[in-house]
């Protein structure tokens, strides 16, 4: 593991002091799923940029039937 260090507010690490919670874990899964979702937007983008290079085109879906069916 890599140490990260974080500078906040005295009063901040006072009350988190105070609760005694997890704080490591909890900085350590918001993180992780802060990874996730900006890894989303990127393949959303990426996505985004490859439709727009192609040609839309309508689709009838009950003609595609249709010659499937008559073949």
């Amino acid at each position: 593991m890599a140490v990260l260090s974080v500078r906040v507010p005295e009063n901040i690490k006072k009350e988190m002091n105070k609760l005694r919670y997890d704080w490591p874990n909890y900085i350590r899964s918001c993180m992780e799923s802060k990874i996730r979702e900006l890894k989303a937007r990127k393949a959303c983008e990426k996505i985004d940029e490859i439709r727009s290079k192609t040609e839309y085109g309508v689709f009838n879906s009950a003609k595609a039937i249709r010659e499937d069916r008559d073949l």
